[in-house]
């Protein structure tokens, strides 16, 4: 999903229709490893879903607590974005 948007963002400047500063400014978020820990508030890199990391796998997948769910998902730490 990372490489999809920042491949996205690069076509974009490459086509003309988005400037340096911005392609930039999106890749280098997209780009910086997504380093969460327990309680960090994070969200779906769409930004539809929201929640909190409720424990980190041995194997490095993110396991997380939506908002007003009890379920808990599984996701790979790429997948999702801390939440500001």
């Amino acid at each position: 999903m990372r490489r999809r948007e920042l491949a996205s963002a690069v076509a974009h400047y490459i086509a003309g229709v988005l400037d340096r500063d911005s392609m930039i400014s999106a890749v280098d978020s997209l780009w910086q490893s997504a380093s969460l820990s327990v309680g960090d508030r994070v969200q779906t890199m769409r930004g539809t879903t929201r929640g909190v990391v409720t424990r980190i796998l041995e194997d490095g997948r993110i396991a997380w607590r939506p908002e007003d769910s009890t379920l808990e998902l599984i996701a790979l730490p790429e997948s999702l974005l801390p939440q500001d």
